[in-house]
């Protein structure tokens, strides 16, 4: 009979766990459209999106390990965050993307298109012939420190140079994620 609640409470915790995750997702996904989109025109018809977002979430890699040796505060996680670079991951945005956008936060929407593919982001690319165009590429969240702080790679890219990016560290405030430090930017 320990064994059945044991198995119980652990289905439960691990649940849980799986919708704050969820939940942390679409906080996190809300403060980096703030952030990026925030210069960024209301889409109206007849009008070209300048920055496009892409489905899919990034696998995290190797990047990670060189932003965890360059920083203190990372380096006390290191173990954590290590465990959670998986390569070959398919996942995407779409269950955070509809449930950010779900009858709330109108006017963000409003600027951010509905996410594409790297195929669908060239097409349009191509199809305008410009330069200007981005896809904004966000890597899976790594949480760590009990889901109190995340880092988080995002991306620019560009069919031509100037392509940019940078990793993200969060943190938690009173449930509330801030950005609080931007670790190893870069860009071509």
């Amino acid at each position: 009979m320990k064994t059945f609640y044991f198995i119980i409470a652990l289905f439960f915790f691990n649940t849980t766990s799986i919708f704050a995750q969820e939940n942390d997702n679409v906080k996190i996904l809300k403060i980096i459209f703030s952030k990026y989109y925030k210069n960024e025109k209301v889409i109206a018809k007849g009008r070209l999106q300048l920055l496009n977002f892409y489905c899919k979430k990034a696998p995290n890699n190797e990047e990670v390990l060189e932003v965890i040796s360059k920083s203190d505060f990372l380096n006390k996680y290191g173990i954590e965050i290590k465990k959670q670079i998986i390569y070959g991951i398919d996942d995407d945005w779409s269950i955070e993307y509809n449930n950010l956008f779900n009858n709330q936060n109108q006017y963000l929407k409003s600027k951010v298109n509905n996410c594409l593919s790297l195929e669908d982001f060239q097409k349009i690319s191509n199809q305008y012939g410009e330069n200007n165009q981005r896809l904004l590429i966000i890597n899976k969240p790594i949480y760590f420190s009990n889901n109190n702080f995340a880092l988080v790679k995002i991306a620019f890219y560009r069919n031509i140079e100037h392509n940019s990016g940078s990793f993200l560290l969060l943190e938690k405030v009173n449930g509330v994620w801030i950005i609080k430090e931007y670790l190893n930017q870069w860009a071509t």
